[in-house]
């Protein structure tokens, strides 16, 4: 797999990160800066770490679960590792400017 179809499945991925969401929050989890890194293997696997804005997220299951079908529903995608790490901590200015005006930040 060259570079180039891997950035291609990076895009794609950040593309379906944007479509989930912490149930109590009205912004997806990209914006909100809770995806730590995304990594595409020569194979098309995918280790992926994120973190929660609180470590004990009543939803992280079901988090953790629609990124990873979401994650391995990309095509090129062959299979999707999702590592929950609370190193760094997760605080606001972890968030987009989008995010940050959508909650009333700015």
């Amino acid at each position: 797999m060259t570079q180039e179809e891997k950035t291609r499945i990076e895009e794609r991925i950040v593309d379906v990160l944007k479509t989930v969401y912490d149930p109590e929050i009205p912004v997806d989890i990209w914006n909100l800066g809770m995806i730590y890194k995304v990594e595409v293997n020569e194979e098309g696997g995918v280790d992926l770490d994120m973190t929660f804005t609180a470590p004990s997220c009543p939803a992280a299951d079901f988090i953790l679960e629609d990124v990873r079908t979401k994650v391995e529903s990309v095509e090129g995608v062959t299979s999707a590792n999702v590592n929950l790490v609370f190193e760094p901590a997760w605080d606001q200015s972890m968030m987009s400017e989008e995010a940050r005006v959508e909650l009333g930040f700015e």
